[in-house]
């Protein structure tokens, strides 16, 4: 039986075996036999391919690693909660946008906090300018799923209100490279902020503002499956989306 997911992740980045080979210190030989005959590698052999191709070790070779490691690992990925989006400090935000390199995302109904500050769409520009794709998806404020959102928490049309508010504070950002803004009709059950590695993830409590519900503070760690599945979440949600103007 061979390993179509390494297969295929191999595929998805354009490398070869070859590079994969080098990249990992082993005979092309053996990269082989762990693609074809769904060898698995020794661990710092399975770190270092899921670091070249970007992708979970655990997903790359399920069975290698028990449910207490992955648990263990996923707990290490929790650097902190905040009992209140209020209480994250202001600093805790920018260093998580300001410190990203690859990658800035940005899952939410409004998210008005960050777009009624200058400086943070001022950050959001900088950082695409620098080469960091930035992308944001926002409530489509004409969806149910959005008037709900404001039902539940006892604003009603105030939550459509507040998502065109914001579409107008990204306007500097509309059209600048790599910027995408997207209009999503999704039930979230979490808002979430990336930054590379890092995550900020506020959870909805049905009939409470999100500002005053919990937030937790996630860094990927390897063998770890919480990132990953925060990740995952936010990917299916932007594929279905709709770019803003469209």
């Amino acid at each position: 039986m061979a390993n179509e997911r390494l297969r295929a992740a191999l595929l998805q980045r354009g490398a070869q075996v070859s590079d994969l080979a080098e990249a990992t210190g082993v005979d092309p030989k053996t990269v082989e036999r762990w693609i074809t005959q769904a060898r698995t590698p020794y661990r710092r052999h399975r770190f270092a391919v899921a670091a070249f191709l970007g992708m979970e070790e655990s997903y790359l070779w399920p069975e290698a690693l028990s449910r207490e490691q992955v648990a263990a690992a996923s707990e290490s990925e929790v650097v902190t909660l905040y009992p209140h989006r209020w209480a994250v400090p202001r600093d805790a935000w920018g260093r998580l946008f300001g410190e990203a390199d690859q990658e800035i995302g940005v899952l939410v109904y409004s998210g008005m906090f960050l777009a009624d500050d200058a400086g943070m769409v001022r950050l959001f520009g900088q950082k695409a300018d620098a080469g960091t794709r930035v992308r944001i998806l926002l409530g489509d404020p004409e969806c149910p799923e959005v008037a709900q959102r404001g039902a539940d928490e006892g604003i009603d049309d105030g939550m459509a209100a507040k998502i065109r508010n914001v579409l107008v504070l990204y306007r500097p950002l509309i059209g600048r490279d790599n910027v995408e803004i997207r209009l999503h009709d999704t039930v979230l059950y979490n808002s979430i902020y990336r930054g590379d590695d890092q995550l900020l993830i506020n959870t909805h409590i049905y009939g409470t503002p999100a500002g005053n519900a919990p937030v937790l503070h996630l860094r990927k760690v390897v063998g770890g499956d919480m990132v990953a599945t925060y990740l995952d979440s936010f990917e299916r949600i932007w594929t279905g989306a709709r770019p803003v103007g469209s």
